[in-house]
């Protein structure tokens, strides 16, 4: 039994206003020609589908082309992930069932398989937890929480039948690392998933994590095919090739095609300009930090001189107050939304916000998050 695990794809993000379709559109090729020559059974596709709950009609054509394609070569499984909305990514699953393509986006399913050859496919979309809490009796409001149920699910299943159990879900499990790229989905104070949650199935096929993730054996991350922020500058993009077998899995990671590498780079400006080490640099997408005593001027239009690929211009001088400071998103980025608006409250109030006030942004972040995953 032969599986290609995919994920995150993204159908319809830009790359710092770079138009990613044609590089996606590629993505899907590589993705074809790689379930020809390796005699794929089964495609899985663990959520993130899209960039957004209200994909541009662009994005939606190369899905329809992507999975018309994969249909015609294997069986396709594919789940929702946080950037997907549910009801539109399911619209039309029972018929697709038909075809081959098997889009599983209802947390109520969960539990009901898949069956491809000797295996027990289990897909479980992306589980907002306040969503699902009450449906199912849970006792806490928690991504480990809601996968532990959804798992408990699928075992109850998996035990009366005689067949290898594959999982996709999407979710933050311990062990991964995550990019900038991510949207953050932490909610009642974590949006960990221990990898233990998992444990006893043949392969479980996770998406959200942008880079590709060995976490146990039979538990990884595909990642995205493409970078989608210069914090995956060295990350390898690709999918699993997983073959499973008596007693354990082979697994071996396919790469996907670069339309364009990264890199990040920081010195003064006519360093820069000059120094013939960059010269490797001038055809990548490029952040670039000056770190100039003052800022100098026209300065992205110099520096697109020599690259013209320069996408985003951040300034830090050299012991200056930016020094200590860095940059919002480096402050912010170990933080939750509750804890920044609770900032946002103590700077415009003078003092911290209490108990009653953050129970309050709470209650809207929750409001906001059930809102756009029944979008």
């Amino acid at each position: 039994m032969r599986l290609l695990h995919t994920s995150d794809w993204h159908l319809g993000r830009s790359f710092h206003r770079e138009d990613l379709l044609a590089a996606q559109a590629a993505f899907v090729d590589h993705l074809v020609e790689t379930v020809t020559a390796e005699r794929v059974d089964c495609v899985l596709v663990s959520g993130d589908v899209y960039d957004r709950a209200l994909p541009a009609v662009d994005a939606v054509r190369l899905c329809d082309e992507a999975l018309r394609r994969l249909a015609a070569l294997a069986r396709v499984v594919l789940i929702a992930g946080n950037h997907d909305s549910a009801r539109r990514l399911g619209f039309g699953s029972a018929l697709m069932d038909a075809a081959g393509v098997h889009v599983r986006t209802d947390f109520a399913t969960v539990g009901e398989p898949v069956v491809v050859g000797d295996a027990a496919v289990y897909g479980i979309p992306y589980l907002e937890p306040e969503l699902v809490r009450q449906p199912w009796g849970l006792d806490e409001r928690s991504h480990a929480a809601a996968l532990t149920e959804a798992m408990r699910r699928v075992r109850e299943d998996a035990a009366r039948r005689d067949l290898r159990s594959v999982v996709l879900a999407h979710a933050f499990v311990s062990g991964g690392a995550a990019s900038e790229s991510e949207r953050d989905i932490s909610v009642g104070g974590s949006s960990h998933v221990p990898v233990s949650v998992f444990d006893g199935v043949d392969y479980a096929a996770l998406g959200h994590l942008h880079g590709s993730w060995r976490i146990t054996d039979r538990v990884r991350y595909s990642g995205s095919p493409l970078a989608y922020s210069f914090s995956e500058e060295r990350h390898v993009k690709g999918s699993w090739l997983i073959d499973l077998q008596d007693g354990g899995i082979a697994a071996e990671f396919v790469e996907a095609p670069v339309p364009r590498r990264l890199a990040r780079v920081r010195g003064r400006i006519d360093d820069l300009l000059t120094d013939p080490s960059h010269d490797r640099l001038e055809d990548r997408w490029l952040q670039v930090t000056l770190t100039d005593p003052r800022r100098p001027s026209a300065a992205m239009e110099r520096l697109r001189r020599r690259f013209p690929h320069t996408l985003v211009l951040g300034f830090e001088p050299e012991g200056g107050e930016a020094d200590a400071a860095r940059t919002w998103s480096r402050r912010v980025r170990e933080r939750s939304d509750l804890d920044i608006a609770g900032d946002f409250v103590a700077e415009v109030t003078d003092g911290p916000a209490t108990s009653a006030e953050r129970a309050l942004l709470d209650e809207a972040f929750e409001s906001c998050r059930r809102k756009e995953a029944m979008a």
